[in-house]
């Protein structure tokens, strides 16, 4: 999976231009359904969320409702599958998506990790809404923290899908899958788990 709006890009509305040639005389639309309107996602998530069995563990259905925001486009503050979203979009769209409602409503906050002030109010908000875990520990489908800066909060938050990569949605790109390599790894600082429902 790319996350670039290539193949394999889980928006439909980023690989049908691409993908879906229309046949001769007939005209196919871009994506098979009409995007939800802003502000439906919450009930769209929770319907979704009901798909899964109630025997499956929070991390493999965060991991595979993660993989569904591949290729949404980077939006600071935003949180809406295939529309726009950023890191922490991302992951208020997966809690969305097991949990319903989130459970408090995010401050503003800059795009540019250079916030002021010096509190952790990331940091804090995961760990009053997610069980806080050893990063060490993490499995695929948990939310990882990380501090850009040295003088900076902890401003980023991937979610692990593998051992060595993350799904995450980057400034100027999009909701993309990488790796989690030796930088990330430096500036990694907490990790977190969805509860079970």
């Amino acid at each position: 999976m790319t996350g670039d709006g290539g193949e394999g890009t889980t928006c439909p509305h980023l690989t049908a231009s691409r993908s879906v040639r229309p046949q001769r005389g007939r005209r196919t639309p871009p994506h098979s359904a009409p995007l939800p309107p802003l502000g439906e996602d919450g009930r769209e998530a929770t319907r979704r969320g009901q798909v899964f069995a109630a025997e499956t563990p929070a991390g493999e259905r965060a991991l595979a409702e993660a993989r569904l925001w591949l290729g949404t486009p980077y939006q600071h503050q935003a949180s809406l599958r295939c529309v726009g979203c950023d890191c922490l979009g991302l992951v208020r769209g997966v809690w969305r998506a097991l949990h319903g409602p989130e459970p408090e409503a995010p401050p503003p906050y800059r795009p540019d990790w250079a916030e002021l002030g010096g509190r952790e109010l990331l940091h804090e908000a995961l760990g009053r809404s997610l069980v806080r875990l050893d990063p060490a520990a993490a499995r695929p489908g948990d939310v990882l923290l990380f501090r850009m800066a040295p003088d900076a909060p902890a401003k980023h938050c991937a979610i692990l899908s593998a051992a060595d990569r993350m799904i995450h949605a980057y400034w100027g790109r999009a909701c993309v899958e990488s790796w989690l390599g030796l930088w990330w790894g430096a500036r990694l600082v907490a990790a977190f788990r969805f509860p079970e429902p």
